[in-house]
């Protein structure tokens, strides 16, 4: 499998205060699904953001699709991020646009042709059971509904990147493991899925899936030991009389 995000010693730091992420290295391969997971305020949000290309970092080296993406010139942006499907957690739908035509984003931009999209939106809507909610607007949805919608938005094309933050927050249990499903489906059509989660009971919905776990800004290895500690001050020598 080919490595499709790497970072290497990345740190980010939001304005002049203390790092958000410190010394964080890892590699991602195609077509695999990795669960994100750490407590609130561990910095999930914050390297989602960075795989996505929302921020850059303060220090390290993110590679994406194997180019460094730290000095990707900007004209060249809008073609990574076609490539990567994102699930915010605010939704961030077109308030004026329909469940339909929000959904149809990605394919319009793609320049595919009107019928093909109606057909791939319409199956789409249905698979999360909101076809008869096709002409609402975000307005008038439910949370959980909206949701779905983004995420039906954000998975449309098939992207070679899929991040997803807190997925299932607004979701009942049973469209919970249909949306596991269908991260997993697209892992398998070769999409690299990583789903930030607080949610420990969804680790055991997609099997082979693996987990990256922060712990204030640093990464865990699977034994949840620190893969990058910080460095350790010298100790003081011993005084005596």
């Amino acid at each position: 499998m080919a490595t499709i995000v790497q970072f290497e010693n990345v740190g980010l730091r939001y304005g002049s205060g203390p790092e958000t992420l410190s010394d964080v290295s890892f590699s991602l391969q195609s077509g695999t699904f990795y669960f994100l997971t750490g407590a609130s305020g561990a910095g999930k949000t914050s390297l989602l953001r960075l795989i996505y290309l929302a921020q850059r970092p303060s220090r390290g080296i993110i590679r994406l699709f194997g180019e460094d993406a730290v000095v990707l010139p900007r004209a060249r942006m809008p073609g990574f991020r076609r490539r990567i499907g994102v699930v915010f957690q605010d939704f961030r739908l077109v308030p004026h646009l329909t469940a339909a035509e929000n959904v149809a984003l990605p394919l319009r931009i793609a320049g595919l042709p009107a019928g093909e999209i109606d057909t791939a939106v319409r199956e789409m809507l249905a698979w999360v059971g909101l076809g008869p909610r096709a002409d609402a607007r975000p307005a008038t949805l439910s949370g959980g509904e909206q949701q779905r919608v983004a995420i039906a938005r954000a998975v449309i094309n098939r992207p070679d990147i899929l991040v997803a933050d807190e997925p299932t927050g607004n979701v009942d249990p049973d469209m919970a493991d249909r949306l596991m499903h269908l991260f997993g489906s697209l892992g398998n059509l070769g999409t690299t899925v990583v789903v930030a989660t607080h949610d420990l009971h969804l680790l055991t919905r997609v099997p082979g899936a693996r987990m990256m776990q922060l712990d204030d800004g640093r990464l865990l290895d699977p034994t949840g030991i620190l893969r990058n500690p910080p460095p350790q001050s010298p100790s003081p020598p011993l005084v005596t009389a």
